[in-house]
Parts: structure tokens; C-alpha cells; sequence
């Protein structure tokens, strides 16, 4: 068994033996063991009482987080003409339409969010296996397939984090930067647990948020008390 680190045990024996924190004591605990080199994400979890299997039971949605996610965005648009044009002035990274098809199938994804006007489906269906594991398939239901690229684009670049349940029915998202002030990460962290309740489907049985936890990029995580997540 490898030896841990001085900083990897350190973190562990802050958190041993707490759990179900109030959101306030999760960010002051997360962001304090938050000791790499770096500006390390916070990252939120959450196991929900679904099976994504299920079309009534597909959890995903988007969310303005009100204090941003800390990170920079890069975002691809599939638009032609003034659209294309709209898009870039909006401060889109990559504009294109079948050449950018094509760079995709290469290989090459440079994007973290893909954003397609209507007319452009038929072209970007071609990339369904590629861009939809990454869920990074354009969508209408999160306003990434749409005619007002430009809000779209700002959108992305502004703050707005997409969720959608995996296999086991976990929904996880970036909330922010150990470097945010705590009310702000706290603040983000309501905003994306009220979202997910909101997205609740109609086919949801039992309890619907089963455990929220936190942790940041390199440290170990620690469960939130989901009634306190939950509340305003």
C-alpha cells in the first residue's frame, strides 16, 4: 500500500469523524484542507433516488451559479453568417460549422460547453457519440441549441454550470475556487442544490437527494446535512 503524504493525512484527519455538516461548516472545513499548488476546485456531489435509465427519471438542467465557477470557459459555437458573427463578438473561443465538425471528429475538442443554432442540428448530430458521453451535446432543455447565441455564449462564460445524472444517479459540478470568499462558495452551493431539486423528474420515487458531499480537487470530501443544503 503506497505511504501517504504529510499533506494527504493531514487533510484526512481533518475530516475524520464529521459528517452531515451544515453547508456554512463544509466550505470553512473543504477550503481550509485546500492546500495544493494551485487554485483548487470546489466540488460539489450529490446521490439522488433515481434511474437515469428511465426517461421519467433523468435528472439534468442548468444553472446560473451567482458568483461564477471560478473558471475560464471555453465555448464553441456551431453558427453561419451573422450568427457565426454574433457569437464571436460575444467572445466565443471556436466558431464553425462543418469545418468545425470535422475537427471535432479528428479528435480535437478544445471546449468545455457547445453551443449550435437550430440549423446547425443536422451537422452536429453527426457528433452525437462523440460530444454526448462528454455531455457536451447541444440541447434545447439547456439553451445551448438556440437562435440567441450571444446570451448563450455569455451565459457559459459567466457562471453557468450544466448537471446531468450519470448511470448511478450522482449529479456532480465545479461550484467554485478554494479561493472564494466562503459566502460566496456557500451562496453557490444553494443556488446548485436548489436547482437539482427544482429538476426534480416526475418519475422520482422515495427520497429524492439521498447525500450531498464537498470536497476540493486534491483533498477528501465531507457529506452535508441534505436539509441544510436544501434550505434558502
Amino acid at each position: 500500500m503506497a505511504k501517504l503524504g504529510k499533506r494527504t493525512r493531514a487533510a484526512r484527519e481533518a475530516v475524520a469523524g464529521k459528517d452531515n455538516l451544515s453547508v456554512e461548516e463544509a466550505v470553512a472545513l473543504i477550503k481550509g484542507n485546500a492546500s495544493a499548488k494551485f487554485d483548487e476546485t470546489i466540488e460539489i456531489s450529490m446521490n439522488l433516488g433515481v434511474d437515469p435509465r428511465h426517461a421519467d427519471q433523468m435528472v439534468r438542467g442548468v444553472v446560473g451559479l451567482p458568483n461564477g465557477t471560478g473558471k475560464d470557459v471555453r465555448v464553441a459555437v456551431f453558427a453561419r453568417g451573422p450568427k457565426a458573427d454574433e457569437a464571436k463578438e460575444a467572445g466565443a473561443d471556436i466558431v464553425g460549422a462543418e469545418d468545425l465538425m470535422e475537427t471535432i471528429q479528428g479528435g480535437k475538442i478544445d471546449f468545455d460547453r457547445c453551443i449550435a443554432t437550430p440549423d446547425m442540428m443536422p451537422i452536429v448530430g453527426r457528433l452525437g457519440k462523440v460530444l454526448g458521453p462528454r455531455n457536451l451535446m447541444p440541447n434545447p432543455k439547456v439553451g445551448t441549441v438556440t437562435m440567441d447565441v450571444a446570451d448563450a455564449v455569455k451565459a457559459a462564460k459567466g457562471g453557468e454550470v450544466q448537471f446531468k445524472a450519470e448511470k448511478a444517479g450522482v449529479v456532480h459540478a465545479g461550484v467554485g475556487k478554494a479561493s472564494f470568499d466562503e459566502a460566496k462558495l456557500v451562496e453557490n452551493i444553494r443556488a446548485f442544490v436548489g436547482a437539482v431539486a427544482k429538476a426534480k423528474p416526475t418519475g422520482a420515487k422515495g427520497t429524492y437527494m439521498k447525500k450531498v458531499s464537498l470536497s476540493s480537487t486534491m483533498g477528501p470530501g465531507v457529506s452535508i446535512d441534505v436539509a441544510n443544503a436544501a434550505s434558502e
